[in-house]
């Protein structure tokens, strides 16, 4: 279980600034940036992620109706208290939740759609927005504020940036305020790999005209989506964002609780960039075993000598690779997490050791997809090495670097 230096909440409330969405605005660190945002002195040098800081954002919610986008990481303070039962003791009117990939708790495997519920727990209706609703409109009208609470973990492809694209059109759409409670990025430290450009490739995995790696958190992307015009028709959302204290994007962040079930450290986090590109063909990534994402193989001794059998484990049961048979692979179990950072390594490797490589990509358009563009997968059939392709993208990440300043609510790595 990931570690978190998280100290005990302890903050003074000296100053709070309301813009009306569309305008710039000066963030803590100076930066300009587009739509609303709350920010505190917070006497602490500890990192305090939005949702801890209560004094902000509770006033807001007194007498009315209230809607949350949340999961098991949706938590308050150094005893990890869930946000929704914080919000229930503090007699907030909450009406329901809406959940995203793997479910309210954390626990729906990878890519499984699930429906309706009740969360046992509190007996609060929970809904699904993973793949759309039906009922969606009517549920979001019945409230009066959203709060969207996710950790990211700062690739395009990881599906919880795409549940905020759907809330803030549903707030958008219906004229609801949201409230975004804005949490590190613990991949905030770099911006690598092919812009999606063409909308053939997008998808739940490739939603937005970003960098693979876009280096952003949940609030600095809901200004983009906002700046760039990103929602339907035009509509920006009424958002109000409870900015991160005490962080930059220069700085390492260990996740408090795990984001997904295959992603249960630190490691597995910052590997996830590098070797999440792996779901377009069958290599294990682990899932099955108590390393995913730090151990890669394939049942053909040709990968390597380290060996490993993939089974069942909680949320990786339905869609494992190689599972219930030996693997052969690599171990990168012992390599330090700040130091790993976004490369085609692994990739290229893999794909040279393969004896028959037109079987290599055993799902080509779903690697299109989580690459954003066919002409990752093309480059790589053609031999071209990682320097080859990583000029390729070179313009479109420039560009991409440009329009992401614009949106910078915290001092950047560079």
């Amino acid at each position: 279980m990931m570690k978190n230096a998280l100290l005990k909440l302890s903050f003074l409330v000296s100053i709070v600034v309301f813009v009306s969405c569309g305008n710039s605005l000066k963030s803590v660190q100076g930066n300009k940036s587009a739509g609303n945002s709350i920010v505190a002195d917070v006497t602490s040098k500890a990192v305090v992620p939005g949702a801890d800081q209560l004094a902000l954002y509770l006033p807001q919610l007194k007498g009315k109706k209230v809607g949350i986008m949340g999961n098991q990481t949706s938590i308050v303070g150094p005893d990890k208290r869930h946000l929704v039962d914080v919000l229930l003791e503090n007699k907030v009117d909450l009406k329901f939740a809406f959940a995203p990939e793997h479910g309210f708790r954390g626990n729906v495997e990878r890519g499984e759609k699930f429906g309706n519920d009740i969360d046992q727990k509190t007996g609060l209706p929970l809904f699904t927005l993973y793949g759309g609703n039906k009922k969606q409109d009517s549920i979001v009208n019945s409230i009066d504020v959203m709060i969207f609470d996710l950790q990211d973990v700062g690739a395009r492809f990881y599906t919880y940036i795409t549940s905020l694209h759907r809330v803030m059109e549903l707030c958008a759409k219906h004229n609801k305020k949201l409230i975004v409670l804005d949490r590190p990025n613990p991949n905030g430290d770099q911006v690598d790999g092919p812009v999606r450009n063409d909308d053939k490739f997008k998808s739940d995995v490739s939603w937005h005209k970003i960098a693979m790696i876009h280096g952003l958190t949940i609030g600095e992307l809901a200004q983009m989506i906002n700046g760039e015009h990103w929602l339907e028709n035009g509509r920006q959302a009424d958002i109000q964002i409870v900015t991160v204290q005490n962080w930059d994007h220069s700085m390492p962040y260990d996740l408090p609780v795990v984001p997904s079930p295959s992603l249960p450290n630190s490691l597995s986090v910052r590997l996830y960039l590098s070797l999440c590109l792996f779901e377009g063909t069958d290599i294990s990534v682990g899932r099955g075993t108590d390393w995913p994402f730090q151990i890669l193989g394939y049942t053909n001794p040709v990968y390597g000598n380290f060996m490993f059998t993939p089974g069942d484990r909680h949320g990786m049961t339905k869609h494992v690779e190689g599972k219930g048979a030996t693997n052969y692979g690599i171990d990168l179990r012992d390599l330090e997490p700040e130091k790993q950072k976004f490369t085609l390594k692994y990739l290229l490797d893999f794909y040279q050791k393969t004896p028959d490589k037109s079987t290599f990509f055993a799902r080509p358009d779903f690697f299109d997809k989580l690459a954003g563009t066919d002409q990752l997968r093309k480059q790589i059939l053609a031999g071209e090495s990682e320097a080859q392709i990583r000029a390729s993208w070179s313009d479109d990440l420039k560009a991409y670097k440009q329009m992401r300043k614009k949106y910078l609510l915290y001092t950047d790595f560079e």
